[in-house]
């Protein structure tokens, strides 16, 4: 992913209004981070912590997702398999982030959620190298092919928010 400036974020959301959009709080690291790692830009709101969102790369720039986390958090009871990274090793939370559709159909109340790590580590998590084995001989490669996952399942994330 290539580096994005603050107004390109603010500017980037598709289910947010312009007053949400500006309230937003940015990451406190966004101007160190290392955006050749990112396949999106994910990140909770401090000021609310329900709150998240999700910034992708697209053919015509940047498209932004505004969501919301459940109010108990993640059950402690039970695993959950993040549906973007799908890392079976990670011991992080995963939560159900819900996200208005874009256009009439979120301002009308309909909604879209996926499974996703609480803390959006997902671009992380894909590029952890598992160690050779008979299955799998070639660990780079295996990362490859997670990396290609976690891109075309955010797509489609970013899709059926784009359906309203």
């Amino acid at each position: 992913m290539q580096a994005i400036t603050p107004q390109q974020i603010r500017s980037s959301f598709i289910n947010a209004t312009r007053s949400e959009a500006t309230k937003l709080t940015l990451p406190k690291n966004l101007d160190s981070l290392h955006w050749d790692s990112l396949d999106f830009l994910g990140w909770r709101d401090e000021k609310m912590p329900l709150r998240g969102y999700l910034v992708l790369p697209g053919p015509r720039g940047v498209i932004g997702i505004m969501l919301r986390a459940p109010e108990g958090g993640a059950k402690k009871n039970r695993s959950v398999l993040c549906e973007l990274c799908r890392d079976v090793f990670s011991k992080e939370d995963v939560l159900l982030w819900v996200a208005k559709r874009a256009g009439q159909s979120g301002r009308d109340g309909n909604t879209v959620g996926t499974l996703i790590c609480a803390d959006f580590l997902c671009c992380g998590n894909v590029r952890k190298e598992p160690p050779a084995n008979e299955i799998n001989p070639d660990p780079a490669a295996v990362v490859l092919r997670q990396i290609e996952g976690l891109q075309n399942r955010t797509g489609h994330f970013l899709n059926r928010v784009q359906q309203g």
